[in-house]
């Protein structure tokens, strides 16, 4: 019977993996949509608008049976696990391409690693490690395959993908948080109560500090640009968040960050759709990914 629930909750969390890899490797593109009539706060700002207000009927009911702890902690987790995030990649992209946006954000499993070990006690196996390792090699191929030139170069690469790593480091706290504070709490509820606590001041950057307002209704393009952003929001962010937290509960921490090696296969994918061209080295770093991933997680 035993065996049977854990392969049961395996098959889940593999599931929700593979499901939310589609879903945030698709983020990326919608970005970059957005971005072609919106400045990056008003992608980031709007993406929280269209994830709050969509989960309100799930985040009003519950306020009244939170306590103070669980304000604070949701507080935190609305600011790491969604709103800064969500400005760090829409300012990253000005100057990054959304395919390899998408491979930099397979670092978010180091820090989740790290903050983990340092904050929470977390233990962390040989094998996890080995697993980390492999799959941060295909990361780095990734990152240094270009066109015309070998391994190794990182010409393309500039500070922008700082913006990528500092939002890595807030998934790593937020996805500690909830695996170590939020016991007590449901999935949704977290999702959805997080997301409201940041939606006021989303909404407030959004309308009084942007020109958003103007550009949805006069700048070429703006509705369908909103659009995107709207499908980032509700779908990118709301829903995904949900079966992530889902997952986060099923699985190990380590596990569920792992959606974040397969994310690039999907971006690239993406890339290529969009004009991108896909090379020798961009097979080994994926084939690399999903190697280090198995060897992670595997019993």
């Amino acid at each position: 019977m035993t065996r049977d629930i854990q392969a049961e909750s395996t098959l889940k969390a593999w599931g929700f993996l593979i499901i939310l890899a589609l879903i945030w490797g698709s983020s990326f593109i919608l970005i970059k949509r957005g971005l072609e009539v919106y400045s990056p706060g008003e992608v980031g700002a709007f993406r929280i608008v269209a994830a709050g207000m969509v989960l309100l009927p799930l985040s009003l009911p519950r306020l009244k049976s939170l306590n103070k702890r669980q304000v604070k902690n949701l507080i935190i987790v609305g600011l790491v696990g969604s709103f800064i995030p969500a400005f760090l990649f829409a300012k990253a992209q000005t100057q990054l391409s959304s395919s390899l946006t998408g491979v930099f954000n397979a670092m978010t499993p180091l820090f989740v690693v790290i903050i983990g070990a340092i904050f929470f006690g977390a233990r962390i196996t040989r094998r996890n490690t080995i697993g980390l390792l492999i799959a941060f090699v295909g990361v780095v191929i990734l990152l240094t395959v270009k066109e015309g030139v070998g391994f190794g170069t990182f010409s393309e690469i500039n500070s922008y993908a700082f913006y990528v790593l500092l939002a890595c480091v807030c998934y790593g706290i937020n996805l500690n948080i909830i695996k170590y504070k939020f016991v007590e709490l449901k999935p949704v509820a977290i999702t959805a109560i997080s997301l409201l606590m940041v939606l006021p001041v989303a909404l407030v950057f959004l309308f009084a500090a942007t020109d958003f307002s103007f550009k949805i209704t006069h700048a070429e393009g703006g509705l369908l640009a909103a659009g995107y952003i709207t499908i980032l929001g509700v779908v990118g962010t709301a829903l995904a968040l949900i079966l992530f937290n889902i997952m986060v509960k099923v699985a190990t921490p380590v596990f569920a960050s792992s959606v974040t090696y397969l994310i690039p296969i999907v971006a690239i994918m993406w890339g290529i759709l969009d004009g991108e061209v896909l090379l020798l080295g961009h097979y080994l770093g994926i084939a690399a990914v999903i190697f280090g991933v198995w060897v992670g997680n595997r019993r």
